[in-house]
């Protein structure tokens, strides 16, 4: 699979059919290895650790409540809408086998039946990773107030050009930590160029700033962290090209939480082992022009973009604050048909969820990815921070983001121009950022 699986509770993928009394060491732990330990270990991000049977049993009442009302594992697709290379959702009789451990008294069984434990890279999903770019010096979390994103610029000294297959952003503050991404900023590019080199700081809006050259906006995504991300899995054959000279430049967003934090983030990189077939762009669908009225239950933003270049779609993922409701994705092709692609009828923002289609699919010049989100803004919303106020984009939790983020692949060579312009547009490029 391209993804690893995460689930709080946890993600049981099997087949077989519950045995009358299961037990953890010959039928939940090797659930566990495959499906949850990824996660649920010491030092990430699952609030258990599954790696034996005395954490394990505390939270089999839970586990039994999340499988049986599909809290987990999160999958938020609907089901008659796309066929997914990473469906998570639970098949009737594993959730059977689960809770019929649970029933049985979760008990423990011979633990000469447990399978071999699973060797974990320490600190990583990816496994070990071949580089590593670390923030400098650590990034000072207030414990109030609203803090502005802040950007970090780290040279790569690569002498050549490097196409990665497998990337992951780690917080070491997990606490404050909103979300990181890390961008691929071309040595060609002036966005960023004149910035401080490993120390945080906060663009200003104009020239080097986010509403000039900079914010993301010109550069590559590389790999992001947010609520319920897993690391992104490019297939054989496929990578993210980081040229010679690249800087990485960081976006990091904090939120006060009443205590001070540090944060040193870091991203580990794993290259490719032989020359890419496909080099993989992450685009999106976007617009910053839309205010949501207060009490709205069912604000409706759309959004497009038009790509200009022959091109195969592998991936989506939509991405809203705290008052997104549903999302979905629509092709439209240059012969004027069009295709729905994902329904995501109850968004959450608690999971970040990327969406793989288990057929990429190919997408001639002209085509055309459609984008149509709904937020409520309504006191019914338990997660809305203010109904009272009209609701406008911006970057912080409570303001709102309509992005509706994809990946295509295309030649290895092709440069990204070609897709995201028309070809009498000459200008610099990039990929949308995640927020």
């Amino acid at each position: 699979m391209r993804v690893l699986t995460l689930g709080l509770a946890c993600a049981i993928f099997v087949a077989a059919a519950p045995s009358s009394e299961p037990t953890f060491y010959k039928d939940v732990l090797p659930i566990l290895q495959k499906n949850c330990q990824s996660c649920h270990r010491p030092g990430e991000a699952g609030p258990i650790s599954f790696m034996s049977y005395e954490t394990t049993r505390p939270a089999a009442k839970a586990i039994k409540a999340t499988v049986l009302t599909k809290q987990m594992p999160p999958w938020f697709a609907d089901p008659s809408v796309g066929h997914f290379e990473n469906d998570r959702s639970l098949p009737q009789a594993e959730i059977n086998t689960l809770v019929a451990w649970v029933d049985a008294g979760a008990k423990a069984g011979n633990a000469k039946d447990a399978p071999k434990p699973v060797e974990f890279a320490e600190g990583w999903l990816i496994g070990k990773p071949d580089v590593v770019f670390e923030v400098t010096n650590p990034v000072q979390v207030p414990a109030q107030g609203v803090i502005d994103y802040q950007y970090v610029r780290i040279p790569t000294n690569f002498t050549e050009d490097k196409y990665v297959q497998f990337a992951e952003a780690r917080p070491s503050d997990r606490e404050h930590t909103h979300h990181i991404i890390a961008y691929i900023r071309d040595p060609r590019s002036p966005w960023m160029k004149d910035t401080p080199v490993g120390t945080a700081f906060v663009p200003s809006r104009d020239g080097q700033g986010r509403g000039g050259n900079g914010g993301g906006g010109f550069g590559d995504f590389l790999a992001g962290y947010a609520p319920g991300t897993i690391p992104e899995l490019l297939k054989p054959g496929q990578a993210k090209l980081v040229p010679k000279g690249a800087d990485i430049v960081f976006q990091l967003h904090y939120t006060a939480d009443g205590k001070p934090g540090s944060d040193k983030s870091k991203v580990g990189l794993i290259f490719a082992k032989e020359p890419p077939k496909e080099r993989v762009l992450t685009m999106a669908a976007t617009t910053a022009k839309f205010e949501i009225p207060a009490g709205d239950p069912n604000y409706r933003v759309d959004s497009e973009m038009t790509l200009y270049a022959d091109s195969t779609l592998t991936m989506m993922l939509p991405h809203m604050h705290l008052r997104g409701k549903d999302f979905e994705f629509t092709v439209k092709y240059p012969d004027g048909r069009e295709e729905k692609l994902l329904e995501v009828p109850h968004y959450s923002f608690s999971w970040q969820l990327s969406y793989y289609l288990d057929k990429p699919l190919f997408l001639p010049k002209g085509t055309t990815i459609k984008c149509t989100a709904h937020y409520d803004n309504s006191a019914n919303n338990k997660y809305n921070p203010d109904p009272t106020k009209a609701i406008r984009f911006g970057e912080q939790s409570w303001d709102e983001m309509m992005f509706g983020f994809f990946e295509v692949a295309v030649a290895p060579n092709m440069d990204p121009m070609q897709l995201m312009r028309p070809p009498q547009e000459k200008r610099a490029t990039g990929a949308a950022p995640l927020q």
